[in-house]
Protein backbone atom coordinates (compact mmCIF):
# COMPACT_ATOMS: atom_id res chain seq x y z
CA UNK A 1 0.00 0.00 0.00
CA UNK A 2 1.34 3.32 -1.04
CA UNK A 3 1.81 6.15 1.61
CA UNK A 4 1.32 8.43 -1.39
CA UNK A 5 -2.74 9.94 -1.41
CA UNK A 6 -3.83 11.13 -4.72
CA UNK A 7 -7.40 11.97 -4.24
CA UNK A 8 -9.20 12.44 -7.64
CA UNK A 9 -12.40 11.21 -6.68
CA UNK A 10 -14.30 14.17 -6.56
CA UNK A 11 -13.81 18.03 -6.30
CA UNK A 12 -15.44 17.86 -3.23
CA UNK A 13 -12.88 16.70 -1.50
CA UNK A 14 -10.78 20.00 -1.63
CA UNK A 15 -9.75 21.77 1.58
CA UNK A 16 -11.05 25.47 2.56
CA UNK A 17 -7.90 27.35 2.39
CA UNK A 18 -6.15 29.04 5.30
CA UNK A 19 -7.28 32.31 4.40
CA UNK A 20 -10.93 30.76 4.32
CA UNK A 21 -10.58 29.54 8.11
CA UNK A 22 -9.28 33.08 9.01
CA UNK A 23 -12.71 34.37 7.56
CA UNK A 24 -14.98 31.76 9.33
CA UNK A 25 -12.75 32.32 12.69
CA UNK A 26 -13.68 36.11 12.45
CA UNK A 27 -17.16 35.94 10.53
CA UNK A 28 -19.23 38.42 11.82
CA UNK A 29 -22.78 36.49 12.42
CA UNK A 30 -26.40 36.80 13.03
CA UNK A 31 -29.55 34.69 12.94
CA UNK A 32 -30.23 33.77 9.05
CA UNK A 33 -33.57 32.82 9.31
CA UNK A 34 -34.20 36.14 10.39
CA UNK A 35 -32.53 37.50 7.71
CA UNK A 36 -29.83 39.07 10.39
CA UNK A 37 -26.75 37.60 9.46
CA UNK A 38 -24.65 39.85 7.75
CA UNK A 39 -22.08 37.22 5.92
CA UNK A 40 -24.61 35.48 4.53
CA UNK A 41 -26.48 38.69 3.53
CA UNK A 42 -22.98 39.93 1.97
CA UNK A 43 -22.59 36.77 -0.17
CA UNK A 44 -26.18 36.66 -1.20
CA UNK A 45 -25.72 40.27 -3.07
CA UNK A 46 -22.01 39.15 -3.95
CA UNK A 47 -23.94 36.07 -6.06
CA UNK A 48 -26.62 37.90 -7.62
CA UNK A 49 -24.35 40.99 -8.85
CA UNK A 50 -22.07 38.30 -10.20
CA UNK A 51 -25.17 36.37 -12.71
CA UNK A 52 -26.89 39.90 -12.92
CA UNK A 53 -30.05 38.54 -10.87
CA UNK A 54 -32.04 40.06 -8.19
CA UNK A 55 -31.40 37.71 -5.59
CA UNK A 56 -29.67 34.86 -3.82
CA UNK A 57 -29.88 32.81 -1.22
CA UNK A 58 -27.24 30.19 0.61
CA UNK A 59 -28.53 26.60 0.73
CA UNK A 60 -26.77 23.27 2.47
CA UNK A 61 -25.78 21.35 -0.92
CA UNK A 62 -26.22 21.40 -4.60
CA UNK A 63 -29.13 18.42 -4.41
CA UNK A 64 -30.86 20.60 -1.96
CA UNK A 65 -30.29 23.67 -4.53
CA UNK A 66 -31.57 21.77 -7.41
CA UNK A 67 -34.49 20.34 -5.09
CA UNK A 68 -35.37 23.58 -4.25
CA UNK A 69 -35.60 25.13 -7.66
CA UNK A 70 -37.39 22.09 -8.67
CA UNK A 71 -40.27 22.79 -6.66
CA UNK A 72 -40.37 26.79 -6.79
CA UNK A 73 -40.47 26.29 -10.77
CA UNK A 74 -42.98 23.54 -11.42
CA UNK A 75 -46.51 22.19 -9.62
CA UNK A 76 -46.57 18.32 -8.30
CA UNK A 77 -47.94 16.32 -11.15
CA UNK A 78 -45.88 18.70 -14.39
CA UNK A 79 -43.26 17.47 -16.21
CA UNK A 80 -39.42 18.27 -16.15
CA UNK A 81 -37.22 17.75 -18.85
CA UNK A 82 -33.66 17.26 -18.30
CA UNK A 83 -30.77 15.71 -19.88
CA UNK A 84 -30.71 11.79 -19.61
CA UNK A 85 -27.80 11.54 -17.83
CA UNK A 86 -27.94 14.70 -15.35
CA UNK A 87 -27.03 14.68 -12.28
CA UNK A 88 -30.60 15.54 -11.28
CA UNK A 89 -31.71 12.32 -12.86
CA UNK A 90 -29.03 9.83 -11.74
CA UNK A 91 -28.07 11.01 -7.96
CA UNK A 92 -30.24 13.11 -6.24
CA UNK A 93 -32.14 9.73 -5.20
CA UNK A 94 -35.38 10.63 -7.26
CA UNK A 95 -35.84 13.98 -5.24
CA UNK A 96 -37.82 15.12 -8.92
CA UNK A 97 -40.54 13.09 -7.87
CA UNK A 98 -40.53 11.98 -4.48
CA UNK A 99 -40.56 15.24 -3.28
CA UNK A 100 -41.13 17.39 -5.95
CA UNK A 101 -43.65 15.66 -7.34
CA UNK A 102 -42.71 16.32 -10.83
CA UNK A 103 -42.40 13.89 -13.85
CA UNK A 104 -38.69 13.55 -14.92
CA UNK A 105 -38.91 13.33 -18.97
CA UNK A 106 -35.04 12.30 -19.52
CA UNK A 107 -33.64 13.60 -23.35
CA UNK A 108 -30.63 11.73 -24.77
CA UNK A 109 -27.83 13.91 -26.00
CA UNK A 110 -24.62 13.12 -27.57
CA UNK A 111 -22.15 15.02 -25.36
CA UNK A 112 -24.78 16.63 -22.63
CA UNK A 113 -26.33 19.38 -24.69
CA UNK A 114 -29.73 19.26 -25.03
CA UNK A 115 -30.39 19.65 -29.21
CA UNK A 116 -33.15 22.29 -28.80
CA UNK A 117 -34.97 20.02 -31.50
CA UNK A 118 -35.15 16.96 -29.07
CA UNK A 119 -36.42 19.26 -26.30
CA UNK A 120 -38.84 20.58 -29.00
CA UNK A 121 -40.11 16.92 -29.72
CA UNK A 122 -39.95 16.31 -25.83
CA UNK A 123 -42.51 19.08 -25.52
CA UNK A 124 -46.13 17.42 -25.13
CA UNK A 125 -49.23 18.94 -26.10
CA UNK A 126 -51.44 20.17 -23.99
CA UNK A 127 -53.86 17.52 -23.59
CA UNK A 128 -56.22 15.73 -21.10
CA UNK A 129 -53.94 12.58 -21.34
CA UNK A 130 -50.60 14.63 -20.42
CA UNK A 131 -48.64 15.73 -17.53
CA UNK A 132 -47.95 19.57 -18.11
CA UNK A 133 -44.54 20.22 -19.13
CA UNK A 134 -43.32 23.28 -16.86
CA UNK A 135 -39.46 23.37 -16.52
CA UNK A 136 -36.62 22.16 -18.53
CA UNK A 137 -33.20 21.61 -16.59
CA UNK A 138 -29.61 21.73 -18.46
CA UNK A 139 -26.33 20.90 -16.30
CA UNK A 140 -22.98 22.76 -17.05
CA UNK A 141 -20.52 21.70 -16.99
CA UNK A 142 -21.91 18.15 -17.51
CA UNK A 143 -20.54 15.77 -15.04
CA UNK A 144 -21.27 12.59 -17.01
CA UNK A 145 -20.23 13.73 -20.23
CA UNK A 146 -16.18 14.35 -18.94
CA UNK A 147 -17.55 17.74 -17.56
CA UNK A 148 -18.48 18.90 -20.68
CA UNK A 149 -18.91 22.84 -21.30
CA UNK A 150 -22.10 24.09 -22.49
CA UNK A 151 -21.49 27.44 -24.15
CA UNK A 152 -24.09 30.21 -23.54
CA UNK A 153 -25.14 30.15 -27.26
CA UNK A 154 -26.00 26.57 -26.82
CA UNK A 155 -27.78 27.35 -23.59
CA UNK A 156 -29.83 30.46 -25.28
CA UNK A 157 -31.01 27.89 -27.99
CA UNK A 158 -32.40 25.74 -25.47
CA UNK A 159 -33.92 28.78 -23.98
CA UNK A 160 -35.82 30.06 -27.20
CA UNK A 161 -37.85 26.56 -27.09
CA UNK A 162 -38.56 27.26 -23.47
CA UNK A 163 -40.18 30.28 -24.03
CA UNK A 164 -41.98 29.58 -27.05
CA UNK A 165 -43.88 27.17 -25.38
CA UNK A 166 -44.07 28.89 -22.17
CA UNK A 167 -41.63 26.84 -20.09
CA UNK A 168 -38.97 27.84 -17.35
CA UNK A 169 -35.39 27.04 -18.04
CA UNK A 170 -32.83 26.17 -14.99
CA UNK A 171 -29.63 25.39 -14.54
CA UNK A 172 -28.09 23.06 -12.17
CA UNK A 173 -24.50 25.45 -12.69
CA UNK A 174 -23.04 23.32 -9.83
CA UNK A 175 -19.35 23.80 -12.36
CA UNK A 176 -20.71 26.92 -13.65
CA UNK A 177 -17.17 28.93 -12.55
CA UNK A 178 -15.09 25.89 -14.43
CA UNK A 179 -17.52 26.70 -18.09
CA UNK A 180 -16.93 30.56 -17.81
CA UNK A 181 -13.12 29.81 -17.52
CA UNK A 182 -12.80 27.11 -19.67
CA UNK A 183 -14.70 29.60 -22.33
CA UNK A 184 -13.29 32.83 -21.08
CA UNK A 185 -16.58 34.41 -20.70
CA UNK A 186 -17.93 36.30 -17.46
CA UNK A 187 -20.09 34.00 -15.72
CA UNK A 188 -23.11 36.84 -16.16
CA UNK A 189 -23.62 35.16 -19.64
CA UNK A 190 -25.12 32.09 -18.17
CA UNK A 191 -27.26 34.25 -16.05
CA UNK A 192 -28.43 36.06 -18.92
CA UNK A 193 -29.44 32.46 -20.27
CA UNK A 194 -31.88 31.03 -17.63
CA UNK A 195 -34.42 31.85 -15.35
CA UNK A 196 -32.26 30.78 -12.26
CA UNK A 197 -29.52 28.58 -11.39
CA UNK A 198 -27.24 27.53 -8.88
CA UNK A 199 -23.37 27.15 -8.20
CA UNK A 200 -21.81 24.60 -5.63
CA UNK A 201 -19.39 26.68 -3.34
CA UNK A 202 -18.03 22.89 -1.80
CA UNK A 203 -16.43 21.75 -5.02
CA UNK A 204 -13.70 23.67 -6.89
CA UNK A 205 -14.58 26.98 -4.97
CA UNK A 206 -12.91 24.77 -2.04
CA UNK A 207 -15.53 25.64 0.59
CA UNK A 208 -16.31 23.36 3.11
CA UNK A 209 -20.16 23.34 2.83
CA UNK A 210 -22.74 25.33 0.73
CA UNK A 211 -24.58 26.07 -2.93
CA UNK A 212 -25.88 29.22 -3.70
CA UNK A 213 -29.19 30.00 -5.93
CA UNK A 214 -29.83 32.95 -8.40
CA UNK A 215 -32.67 34.58 -9.66
CA UNK A 216 -35.59 36.79 -9.42
CA UNK A 217 -36.48 38.59 -5.79
CA UNK A 218 -39.75 36.89 -6.10
CA UNK A 219 -38.26 33.18 -6.83
CA UNK A 220 -35.94 33.58 -4.23
CA UNK A 221 -38.58 34.61 -1.93
CA UNK A 222 -40.54 30.95 -2.81
CA UNK A 223 -37.00 29.11 -2.50
CA UNK A 224 -36.49 30.58 1.36
CA UNK A 225 -39.71 28.76 1.95
CA UNK A 226 -39.16 25.60 0.05
CA UNK A 227 -35.50 25.50 1.97
CA UNK A 228 -37.49 25.80 5.31
CA UNK A 229 -39.93 23.36 4.55
CA UNK A 230 -36.83 21.20 3.55
CA UNK A 231 -35.49 21.37 6.95
CA UNK A 232 -32.95 23.82 5.70
CA UNK A 233 -33.02 27.13 7.48
CA UNK A 234 -29.88 28.08 8.70
CA UNK A 235 -29.12 29.98 11.78
CA UNK A 236 -25.34 31.94 12.05
CA UNK A 237 -24.55 30.65 8.65
CA UNK A 238 -21.70 33.64 8.18
CA UNK A 239 -19.43 30.64 9.13
CA UNK A 240 -20.25 28.86 5.79
CA UNK A 241 -20.91 32.02 3.42
CA UNK A 242 -17.44 33.67 5.14
CA UNK A 243 -15.77 30.77 3.05
CA UNK A 244 -18.12 31.70 0.28
CA UNK A 245 -16.70 34.97 0.02
CA UNK A 246 -13.68 33.73 -0.23
CA UNK A 247 -13.89 31.65 -3.10
CA UNK A 248 -15.90 34.36 -5.00
CA UNK A 249 -13.22 37.05 -4.62
CA UNK A 250 -9.94 34.50 -4.58
CA UNK A 251 -11.07 31.02 -5.93
CA UNK A 252 -12.33 31.62 -9.23
CA UNK A 253 -9.43 32.37 -11.60
CA UNK A 254 -7.29 29.39 -10.50
CA UNK A 255 -9.67 27.29 -11.44
CA UNK A 256 -7.41 27.28 -15.47
CA UNK A 257 -4.86 25.49 -13.44
CA UNK A 258 -7.43 22.28 -13.04
CA UNK A 259 -7.84 22.29 -16.01
CA UNK A 260 -4.65 22.59 -17.39
CA UNK A 261 -3.77 19.44 -15.50
CA UNK A 262 -6.74 17.31 -16.70
CA UNK A 263 -5.62 17.83 -19.81
CA UNK A 264 -2.40 16.83 -18.74
CA UNK A 265 -4.03 13.90 -17.17
CA UNK A 266 -5.76 12.79 -20.41
CA UNK A 267 -2.95 13.51 -22.14
CA UNK A 268 -0.70 10.96 -20.01
CA UNK A 269 -3.50 8.23 -20.03
CA UNK A 270 -3.86 8.33 -23.66
CA UNK A 271 -0.82 7.17 -24.52
CA UNK A 272 -1.25 4.03 -22.32
CA UNK A 273 -2.08 1.07 -24.51
CA UNK A 274 -4.96 -0.47 -22.74
CA UNK A 275 -6.37 2.82 -21.95
CA UNK A 276 -9.16 4.55 -24.00
CA UNK A 277 -9.90 8.44 -23.58
CA UNK A 278 -9.98 11.04 -25.95
CA UNK A 279 -7.95 14.13 -25.04
CA UNK A 280 -10.10 16.08 -27.41
CA UNK A 281 -13.16 15.61 -25.05
CA UNK A 282 -11.56 17.33 -21.86
CA UNK A 283 -12.83 20.63 -21.59
CA UNK A 284 -12.58 21.59 -17.80
CA UNK A 285 -11.52 19.55 -14.91
CA UNK A 286 -13.13 16.00 -14.74
CA UNK A 287 -11.44 12.75 -17.01
CA UNK A 288 -13.60 9.91 -17.76
CA UNK A 289 -11.63 6.72 -19.28
CA UNK A 290 -12.17 3.34 -19.85
CA UNK A 291 -9.53 0.17 -19.34
CA UNK A 292 -9.91 -2.92 -21.91
CA UNK A 293 -10.87 -5.37 -19.86
CA UNK A 294 -12.72 -3.53 -17.26
CA UNK A 295 -16.23 -4.27 -16.97
CA UNK A 296 -19.25 -4.27 -14.47
CA UNK A 297 -17.93 -7.47 -12.87
CA UNK A 298 -13.97 -6.47 -12.59
CA UNK A 299 -14.12 -2.65 -11.97
CA UNK A 300 -13.76 -2.68 -8.04
CA UNK A 301 -10.58 -5.10 -8.46
CA UNK A 302 -9.43 -2.41 -10.80
CA UNK A 303 -9.78 0.39 -8.36
CA UNK A 304 -8.06 -1.22 -5.30
CA UNK A 305 -5.39 -1.84 -7.49
CA UNK A 306 -5.20 1.82 -8.05
CA UNK A 307 -5.87 2.73 -4.00
CA UNK A 308 -3.09 0.22 -3.40
CA UNK A 309 -1.06 2.70 -5.03
CA UNK A 310 -2.15 5.49 -3.61
CA UNK A 311 -4.74 6.76 -6.52
CA UNK A 312 -8.68 7.38 -5.52
CA UNK A 313 -10.65 7.21 -8.91
CA UNK A 314 -14.52 7.07 -8.97
CA UNK A 315 -16.85 5.02 -11.17
CA UNK A 316 -19.53 5.45 -13.91
CA UNK A 317 -20.31 1.88 -14.00
CA UNK A 318 -19.99 -0.58 -16.57
CA UNK A 319 -16.13 0.03 -16.28
CA UNK A 320 -16.23 4.05 -17.01
CA UNK A 321 -14.03 5.67 -14.50
CA UNK A 322 -13.62 9.16 -13.66
CA UNK A 323 -10.66 11.57 -12.66
CA UNK A 324 -11.01 14.74 -11.10
CA UNK A 325 -8.93 17.92 -11.06
CA UNK A 326 -8.87 20.36 -8.03
CA UNK A 327 -7.08 22.72 -5.59
CA UNK A 328 -4.67 20.54 -4.03
CA UNK A 329 -3.60 17.99 -7.12
CA UNK A 330 0.07 19.60 -8.64
CA UNK A 331 1.55 18.29 -12.09
CA UNK A 332 3.34 15.81 -10.00
CA UNK A 333 0.09 14.09 -8.21
CA UNK A 334 -0.90 14.01 -12.39
CA UNK A 335 2.17 12.32 -13.62
CA UNK A 336 1.89 9.85 -10.12
CA UNK A 337 -2.03 8.91 -11.12
CA UNK A 338 -0.87 8.24 -14.87
CA UNK A 339 1.92 5.77 -13.53
CA UNK A 340 -0.06 4.41 -11.21
CA UNK A 341 -2.82 3.72 -13.77
CA UNK A 342 -0.05 2.19 -16.58
CA UNK A 343 1.32 -0.17 -13.35
CA UNK A 344 -2.45 -1.19 -12.00
CA UNK A 345 -3.04 -1.95 -15.76
CA UNK A 346 -0.08 -4.08 -16.14
CA UNK A 347 -0.89 -6.11 -12.62
CA UNK A 348 -4.30 -6.74 -13.40
CA UNK A 349 -4.37 -7.68 -17.10
CA UNK A 350 -0.99 -8.44 -17.92
CA UNK A 351 -1.07 -5.22 -20.63
CA UNK A 352 2.05 -4.96 -21.84
CA UNK A 353 1.88 -0.68 -21.80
Amino acid sequence: MSSRKVDLRSDTVTLPTDEMLEAIRHAELGDDVYGEDPTVNKLEEMAAKRFGKEAALLVTSGTQANLVSLMCNAQRGETVILEAESHIYWYELGGVSAIAGLLPWPVTSQRGALNPRDVENAVKPLDLHFSRPTLVCVENTHNRHSGTVITPEEVKAVKKVAEKHGLRLYMDGARIFNAAVALGVDVKSFGDCVDNLMFCLSKGLCCPVGSVLVGSSAFIQKARRARKLLGGGMRQAGIIAAAGIVALEKMVDRLKEDHENAKLLAAGLAKLNGVKVDPETVQSNIVCFRVDGVGARNEEEFMKELKARGVLVSSFGGGKLRMVTHYGIAKEDVEYAVAAVESAVQKTFGKNV
